[in-house]
């Protein structure tokens, strides 16, 4: 028994932190002023980090967001636990601009052909319209949902929400933010 205790205690060690961190991390609202409390620091950097052109996809908690972000430019996915994705797309369209010179900026997945749309993926549609609404006034277009996954795939990065309402799956594209620092307009 005695045994089996260090080699677990052994095998913690291994991957426990080189060194303790310099403070205690913790998680309050308000840490930086004007900034949305969900909006983590790796989905800052990534947001940043991100040019224009470039696509952010928001999804549910039944896409396949490993695989698909495996795939993507940052090969990681970034997770907001406790999060659905209306709220994540609100918070996200506060700080990044919408790319305003190409047709469709803003996608949500839409069901195969022969298929409908449930209530509920009305619902979390009409819901990230009105989040992202806010900050930007570009229409909405569908796309159907193994188009979706090819294009989750080539996007810059994947943030998977807790979202369980069906086709609650969008694609944002990143502008530029202008010298007033509003979304730069054609």
């Amino acid at each position: 028994m005695v045994a089996r205790f260090c080699i677990l205690v052994a095998a913690a060690q291994a991957f426990a932190p080189s060194r303790p961190p310099a403070r205690p991390l913790t998680v309050r609202a308000g840490l930086l002023k004007g900034l949305d409390p969900i909006l983590s620091a790796e989905l800052l950097f990534t947001l940043r980090s991100a040019g224009h052109g470039d696509v952010i996809a928001v999804v549910d908690c039944n896409f396949p967001a490993v695989e698909c972000a495996s795939k993507t430019t940052t090969g990681d996915l970034i997770t907001l636990a406790g999060v659905d994705c209306p709220t994540a797309l609100g918070a996200i369209a506060s700080v990044l601009p919408v790319d305003l010179f190409v047709d469709d900026p803003l996608k949500h997945m839409s069901p195969s052909p022969g298929n409908e749309l449930p209530a509920l993926g009305k619902e979390v549609h009409d819901d990230a319209r009105a989040a992202v609404g806010t900050y930007c006034d570009a229409d909405w277009q569908p796309v159907e949902r193994f188009a979706f996954y090819e294009e989750a795939r080539k996007a810059f990065a994947v943030v998977q929400c807790l979202e369980r309402r069906p086709y609650g799956c969008f694609l944002i594209q990143k502008g530029v933010v202008g010298p007033d620092g509003a979304d730069l307009r054609p």
